[in-house]
């Protein structure tokens, strides 16, 4: 190794005693908050009076062009010819009275330790060679010492960011948080989240600025995403390196220009490629290997959160493709005027968390109606709980409706949650709420108030905002007069109140229910939907239908799996209707004429007013009779007419 102006090689460098206590000085201020260009400008300082320079500077190259990043001291213009030497020999050299010791070669930004001698003099070689070692060894401590720093801040960031991400649960917004979090964390102009669509052998981009819908579609097998899909492999193109694999068709198409890039990556739990970030444009220079192992870092937590995005979505159109299949499956058939009118009040109702009580007879569909208010509103997507009043005990109740804690009773073998809990969120329907004991009704009122529940054997309360919809076949002001009722639960219940109408008043409705039962039953049974004839169709307007709905489906699925005709007549509805104990008990007395009349009139004003439950002036309209004329008729029958019933 020769030096420009023909002086020995150089000697490999020994820390003198003159650079010792520098040493040290330096090595405890890097254990502080000390910046690397802080502690450079304190060597440089105190390398002036050590080597007796007038200047002395690191300068650092980046394309071609020499830039002083530090240096006590003046000068004028610096010497690129030596310099360029220095670099080229990776030794020092000297030339005149300038001296150059290289710190670091072979990085995109070489850099260089240069002094400057008085007029005359000139500077010890081996001191200096010293003195760009003891730099070099500070300057790396230092560099990596904030690298770490940065690298923990950025992490707390990325940690910050990701616990942000794992609450977002729709993906739209999901993609544009992680391409704004990326950009404003590592300081680019763009960012883009690449899914693979496989299937389709394309690349879908978003958030894509300036394409209609926000979003780019690409092949998976061009540019630098398609490389990095390829190869499983992060790659990063700035502007001084080949970029011929940049897809320029993608710039054209944006109206945009890339000038650097860092692509990464991105994979499932599994280890499986699914898509890749990419970044676009550093601003304010290149992207370093930093930038490319912090967006590494913000891939995996982002990876994670699109994957837990995509289930969270995934599951919810299950749930809602399943609520919707639930909502076609519970159809409010009928035309006539009492069904139409009970269809606009849920529509008017369903929406909103009044409380409902529905009342009819046994098998009008209260249920039906129930769940309709359910699939109607906001709460559709929750659970839709029914619970059958008149089938609990009373030493179940509190257990079936609040829950328990285990070891409550004896039975309690674990912790149970409450229908009150489980359809929270959603509506909880409570069939035949009239049956329920005294005591069952002051702790429902309590909940219905309070909206919140204690399990049995428990003290922790637990909010429950379950939606109430109560039936009943009963006259519940009646059990209120005669105290069987609560009266508070009553108004509680009673806050929008829906009559359904038997089937005996809904006139062609029958006809309508018949088909549709018809078609459904056929379907299950895989068979072809028999037709009824005329005669069938006047028979089953003509009966009364004492069971109502449930009774014309059970009829109509009986003729589907038991008839094998094509054609259903009125002999067969005959056949399966005509057993009825009741009337045939009157066939089956030994009873004089006078007196068998006397009883079939008593029992059918007793059924009329049953059926109008209660209501004289409706019963008298039924039976055309006036209602006083009706009174007159009951009085003469030795009927009682303080309790008709």
């Amino acid at each position: 190794m020769r030096a420009v102006n023909g002086s020995a090689p150089r000697r490999p460098w020994e820390l003198s005693s003159e650079l010792r206590p520098l040493a040290a000085n330096m090595l405890a201020r890097l254990a502080g908050e000390t910046t690397d260009r802080e502690i450079l400008q304190e060597l440089l300082a105190q390398f002036v009076s050590l080597l007796g320079a007038e200047f002395v500077g690191v300068v650092q190259n980046h394309a071609g062009q020499w830039a002083v990043l530090g240096a006590s001291g003046t000068w004028r213009t610096l010497p690129a010819e030596l310099l360029s030497d220095v670099l080229d020999a990776e030794a020092g050299r000297s030339k005149g009275r300038w001296s150059a010791s290289p710190l670091e070669t072979r990085t995109p930004r070489a850099e260089v330790l240069l002094a400057q001698a008085p007029a005359g003099q000139s500077i010890s070689e081996s001191l200096l060679d010293a003195a760009a070692q003891l730099t070099r060894v500070a300057l790396q401590l230092s560099r990596e010492r904030q690298s770490q720093r940065r690298r923990v801040e950025r992490l707390e960031a990325i940690l910050e960011i990701a616990s942000q991400w794992n609450r977002t649960q729709e993906m739209d917004r999901l993609l544009n948080e992680m391409a704004e979090a990326a950009t404003r964390l590592l300081r680019a102009e763009r960012a883009s989240i690449f899914l693979w669509d496989r299937a389709n052998h394309t690349l879908v981009g978003r958030p894509a600025l300036g394409v209609d819908g926000g979003e780019l579609r690409i092949p998976d097998d061009k540019g630098v995403v398609g490389h990095v899909l390829a190869t499983g492999q992060s790659r990063r193109v700035n502007e001084q390196d080949d970029q011929t694999a940049i897809n320029r068709h993608v710039d054209e198409r944006l109206g945009f220009r890339t000038r650097s890039l860092v692509c990464v990556p991105l994979r499932g739990r599994g280890g499986e490629l699914f898509g890749a970030f990419e970044l676009i444009n550093c601003i304010g220079g290149d992207f370093t290997d930093e930038d490319e192992a912090a967006l590494e870092e913000l891939a995996a937590h982002a990876a994670v959160a699109l994957e837990n995005t995509q289930q969270i979505e995934h599951l919810i159109r299950a749930r809602n493709r399943l609520a919707d299949e639930a909502a076609l499956g519970i159809q409010l058939i009928g035309q006539c005027p009492a069904i139409e009118a009970l269809r606009l009040k849920i529509r008017r109702i369903a929406d909103t968390d009044l409380a409902v009580l529905l009342t009819g007879e046994n098998g009008t569909g209260k249920e039906v109606v129930s769940q309709s208010i359910h699939y109607l509103s906001r709460r559709r997507n929750e659970p839709f709980i029914a619970v059958n009043c008149a089938a609990l005990p009373e030493t179940l109740l509190e257990s079936e409706l609040f829950g328990h804690e285990q070891g409550a009773f004896t039975d309690a073998r674990e912790m149970r949650q409450g229908k009150f809990e489980l359809a929270a969120g959603g509506t909880l329907f409570l069939d035949e709420i009239a049956d329920m004991s005294l005591s069952g009704q002051a702790k429902m009122l309590r909940v219905l108030e309070e909206k919140i529940v204690v399990r049995v054997g428990g003290s922790r309360p637990i909010h429950t905002d379950a939606r109430v919809v109560a039936a009943t076949n009963q006259v519940l002001a009646d059990m209120v007069r005669n105290k069987r009722f609560r009266e508070d639960l009553y108004y509680r219940l009673n806050v929008v109140t829906l009559e359904l109408p038997p089937l005996r008043e809904r006139g062609e409705d029958v006809l309508l229910l018949a088909e549709h039962f018809l078609q459904q039953f056929s379907a299950k049974a895989r068979r072809k939907p028999p037709k009824l004839t005329a005669d069938a169709r006047k028979r089953l307007l003509s009966h009364s239908w004492p069971g109502n709905v449930r009774e014309l489906r059970n009829l109509m699925e009986r003729i589907v799996y038991l008839s094998p005709e094509d054609k259903i007549d009125a002999d067969e509805l005959a056949f399966i209707l005509a057993p009825r104990s009741d009337d045939s008990a009157y066939f089956a007395k030994d009873l004089p004429l006078a007196q068998a009349t006397h009883d079939f009139q008593c029992e059918y004003i007793r059924r009329q007013i049953t059926r109008c439950r209660g209501n004289m002036t409706e019963a008298a309209e039924k039976l055309d009779l006036h209602r006083s004329n009706l009174y007159r008729k009951m009085r003469q029958l030795g009927m009682d007419i303080g309790d008709p019933q």
